[in-house]
C-alpha cells in the first residue's frame, strides 16, 4: 500500500484525538457566574425532539424560503393551465396569487394560510416583489423600439393616445359616481379620479407583445402596428402615472408643480446626458470584451435612476422603466442583460408579486349584489373606454375593421401593468380594499378575454376568404 495513504487516518486521527482532549479538560473550567445578557422577548424557548425542526419554520428565512417554493410551485401550475387553454401564462399566474390569498386559501384554510403567510412575513414579500419589478420594468424599457415608433409615429400615437385619453375620461367620470361611497378617508377627489382614470388607460405591453408573438403576428402589419401603439400607450401611460404620483405625493398644487418639474429635468438629464454617456462606456468595454464591467456600470444606472425617482416622488418603478428606455442600442447588451435578468424577475421574483396582490385582494368583500354591479360597471367603462376608443380610433386612421377590432382587442389588454398601478394606489391609501379587488377581476377579465377575441376576429378573416365568391 502507497504509504501516502496513510497519512491521511494519521493527522485525522491525531488532531481528532487532541480536540476530543481539549473538549474532555475544558468540561472542568469553572462556570463564569457573570450576568447573561438579556434574552429578547421575541425569542422562544427552545423545542426538543423532532418538534424543534418544525419550529425551525417560523424562522423568517425559512418561512420565506417555504413560501418562495410554494408560490412558484403554484404560479408555475397555474401558468402550464393558461397556457393550455390557450391565454398567457401570465393570467394563470394572476390566478395563482389570487387563489393564495384570503380570497380562497384564507377561506379554505384559514390556520394553514395564517401559518404560510402571516402578516409580519409580507414586508419581505413586499420588498422581493418590488425588485423582482424594477427588474422587469428595466426590461420592458429595453423591449421598447423607439426608432419604430417614430416610424409609424402619427398613427401609432392618434390611437395609443386616444386608447388613453377616452378610458381616462370614463374612469374619471366614474370615480365621480363611486368617491363618496368607495374612497378611502381623508382621500381627495382629484387623487381618487386621476388613479381611477390612468388604471381605465393602461395596457400591458409585455403581454401584448407575447400574444402577438404565440400568433405569428411579429412581423405582419397587424402586429407592427399593434405592438407600436401598446409601446407609444407604455411611454405616455408611464408619464401620466408619475404626475399623477407626483401630484398624489405632493398634496399642493406648488408642491406638485415643483415634483413634476423635478421629474421633467430628470428625464431630459437621463435622455441627453446619462444616454449617450452610457452608450459610449458600454461599447468600450464590450469592445474590450469586459462584459461584467459593462453589465456593473449599466446595474449602476438602473439602481441610481430608480433611487432618483423614488427621491422625487415619481415611485422608483419609472426611474426603472426610464432606464430600460435609455439603453444603448449599438451593441449587443441589451440581449445580454435580458438573457441574465429574464428568468430571475419573470420565473422567480414576478409570481411572489402576483401573490402578494393576491393577499391583499380580499373578494370576500364583494359579499352583496350591488357590489358585483359595481363591479360590472368598471369592466363594462374600462372594455368600452380601451376596446372602443383604440377600435373606432384604428379605423379612423384608415386601418380596416379586422385590423382595427385586433388593435383595440390588444390594447385592452391590461395584465401585470394594471396590477403595477393598483399596487401603487393602494399603497399611496387612495383605493380603497373594495375597489381594489374590483380592479384586479377587471385587469383579470380584460386580459383573459384579449386571446378569444383575437383569435375570433382572425377565424372570421379566415372563413371569409374560403368562402366561395
Amino acid at each position: 500500500m502507497n504509504k501516502r495513504f496513510l497519512w491521511y487516518p494519521a493527522i485525522i486521527g491525531v488532531f481528532a484525538a487532541l480536540i476530543w482532549v481539549i473538549l474532555q479538560k475544558g468540561q472542568s473550567l469553572p462556570i463564569s457566574h457573570a450576568i447573561a445578557p438579556a434574552v429578547p422577548v421575541s425569542a422562544t424557548p427552545a423545542v426538543q425532539g423532532w418538534w424543534r425542526y418544525l419550529d425551525n419554520l417560523k424562522h423568517p428565512l425559512g418561512l420565506l424560503l417555504l413560501q418562495i417554493i410554494a408560490i412558484m410551485l403554484t404560479a408555475r401550475l397555474f401558468g402550464i393551465i393558461a397556457n393550455k387553454l390557450k391565454q398567457p401564462a401570465v393570467v394563470g399566474e394572476i390566478i395563482a396569487g389570487v387563489l393564495l390569498g384570503p380570497s380562497l386559501l384564507g377561506w379554505a384554510l384559514p390556520a394553514f394560510s395564517s401559518f404560510l403567510f402571516p402578516v409580519e412575513s409580507l414586508k419581505n414579500l413586499q420588498f422581493l416583489s418590488q425588485i423582482g419589478l424594477a427588474f422587469f420594468m428595466f426590461i420592458v424599457g429595453m423591449e421598447l423600439d423607439l426608432n419604430k415608433i417614430r416610424n409609424k409615429a402619427h398613427d401609432a400615437v392618434m390611437i395609443s393616445h386616444a386608447s388613453i385619453i377616452v378610458p381616462f375620461f370614463l374612469g374619471v367620470w366614474l370615480a365621480y359616481f363611486l368617491f363618496t361611497r368607495f374612497a378611502p378617508a381623508n382621500v381627495s377627489f382629484l387623487s381618487f379620479a386621476l388613479f381611477m382614470g390612468i388604471a381605465m388607460s393602461i395596457t400591458a405591453f409585455p403581454v401584448l407583445a407575447r400574444i402577438v408573438q404565440e400568433r405569428k403576428l411579429t412581423h405582419t402589419p397587424l402586429g407592427i402596428m399593434a405592438i407600436t401603439c401598446a409601446a407609444a400607450d407604455d411611454i405616455t401611460a408611464w408619464c401620466i402615472l408619475a404626475v399623477v404620483v407626483a401630484i398624489v405625493n405632493a398634496g399642493g398644487v406648488l408642491s406638485a408643480v415643483v415634483t413634476i418639474s423635478l421629474a421633467l429635468v430628470f428625464v431630459v438629464i437621463m435622455l441627453l446626458l446619462v444616454r449617450p454617456w452610457l452608450a459610449r462606456i458600454t461599447a468600450a468595454q464590450m469592445a474590450k470584451g469586459r462584459e461584467k464591467a459593462a453589465v456593473s456600470g449599466v446595474f449602476f444606472v438602473l439602481l441610481i435612476s430608480a433611487w432618483m425617482a423614488e427621491v422625487i416622488g415619481i415611485h422608483a418603478l419609472f426611474g426603472a422603466f426610464l432606464a430600460g428606455v435609455i439603453m444603448p442600442a449599438t451593441t449587443n447588451i441589451k440581449q445580454l442583460l435580458t438573457d441574465k435578468l429574464e428568468d430571475v424577475s419573470v420565473m422567480l421574483l414576478l409570481p411572489i408579486f402576483f401573490v402578494y396582490t393576491g393577499l391583499r385582494t380580499h373578494i370576500g368583500l364583494l359579499n352583496q349584489g350591488d357590489l358585483w354591479l359595481v363591479c360590472g360597471m368598471i369592466m363594462l367603462v374600462a372594455v368600452a373606454g380601451k376596446f372602443g376608443g383604440s377600435t373606432i380610433t384604428a379605423k379612423l386612421m384608415g386601418q380596416t375593421w379586422r385590423q382595427s377590432v385586433s388593435i383595440g382587442a390588444l390594447m385592452n389588454t391590461r395584465g401585470l401593468m394594471e396590477l403595477v398601478v393598483l399596487n401603487i394606489g393602494f399603497d399611496l391609501g387612495i383605493l380603497s380594499p373594495e375597489i381594489f379587488a374590483m380592479m384586479v377581476l377587471m385587469a383579470l377579465a380584460t386580459t383573459f378575454m384579449t386571446g378569444p377575441l383575437l383569435d375570433l376576429v382572425l377565424f372570421s378573416e379566415k372563413r371569409k376568404k374560403l368562402m366561395p365568391v
